[in-house]
């Protein structure tokens, strides 16, 4: 058995191309669009994945994008990605300059949780030890929930 991807269901494929692209820094691997089932799939992969995605050997997220209109509701009862980051506070600062909120701030230096334009929760953790507690990080308090 091999793990492929998590699938998340997106309502404005640009936007969350933002997200994950601009905001997170994922790649797009490929994309393939179905005229006929009416829907957009792209592939996206952690830079540090990107070779092994190629081969197919990294797990990928596949962003569905339905193109007539559907209300999708309960991202929070999917769970969260996650992905380990070389500098949990320069990408949180990155981050919120796109305008995402910082939903747990990284306070520890360690992990901080944001969602995606679709509600989808999504953890960042540190890579290697937890950075020192840094201001602003440290007073910010927690904005609705992740």
């Amino acid at each position: 058995m091999q793990y492929l991807h998590t699938m998340v269901r997106v309502a404005d494929l640009s936007a969350s191309l933002r997200f994950y692209c601009d905001g997170l820094g994922l790649n797009e691997i490929r994309r393939y669009d179905s005229n006929q089932g009416r829907f957009t799939l792209v592939f996206l992969a952690a830079p540090n994945d990107i070779t092994l995605a190629q081969e197919t050997r990294a797990p990928l997220i596949e962003l569905t994008y339905n193109w007539d209109p559907e209300e999708y509701t309960g991202g929070r009862n999917f769970g969260h990605l996650a992905y380990r980051v070389e500098d949990i506070y320069a990408l949180c600062s990155h981050l919120q300059g796109l305008g995402v909120t910082i939903n747990r701030p990284p306070r520890d230096g360690h992990m901080a949780f944001v969602r995606s334009p679709d509600g989808i929760s999504v953890e960042l953790l540190q890579s290697g030890d937890a950075l020192p507690p840094r201001e602003p990080w440290v007073s910010m308090s927690n904005t609705g929930d992740w």
